[in-house]
């Protein structure tokens, strides 16, 4: 795999959605070829489906006040499908993940205040929330730990493959 192929996604179908005000500040497919990364190192099983959603804080306060019950805008939220009885996918589409919805303003703040490009948040965040809908958790300090380690080791590994999309902001 050269660093501007990426690894196979010809088994992973990665819908991204961002809104139209933060389009020319994301590479989207610096983004989709990481969530295909992580899912390669994390052996995701046979054909599967995910969508990563970059918005604003308004929505994923929405998000967050709904499904958490927390009203304040987060960073990251992934929305796994799991093993629900209720959710029903297509006979003839592979398996779906899940969703993760990012704030891009969380981002763009987070980068700020550690000292690193908005382009490097956004991709720690989807490691974080792909590693969340495989079934990774922070609640206990065992899993936090064993989460950050992976978090490290994908993030440790995408750099070596040289994926950058050069901004800096």
């Amino acid at each position: 795999m050269t660093k501007d192929q990426g690894p196979p996604d010809h088994l992973t179908n990665i819908a991204i959605q961002v809104a139209p005000r933060f389009r020319a500040e994301v590479d989207e497919g610096s983004l989709r070829r990481l969530a295909a990364e992580v899912l390669s190192q994390e052996e995701a099983k046979g054909e599967t489906e995910l969508s990563l959603i970059i918005t604003d804080d308004e929505a994923i306060r929405e998000l967050n006040r709904r499904f958490r019950g927390v009203d304040a805008p987060t960073d990251v939220l992934a929305f796994g499908t799991g093993t629900e009885e209720h959710f029903v996918s297509a006979p003839e589409r592979p398996p779906y993940l899940g969703d993760v919805v990012i704030s891009y303003q969380r981002a763009l703040a987070q980068a700020e205040e550690l000292g690193h490009a908005v382009a490097e948040e956004l991709k720690l965040l989807v490691i974080h929330g792909i590693l969340h809908l495989l079934g990774y958790d922070h609640q206990e300090e065992d899993a936090a730990r064993k989460m950050r380690e992976r978090e490290e080791r994908i993030w440790s590994d995408s750099q070596m493959l040289g994926w950058s999309d050069g901004r800096t902001t």
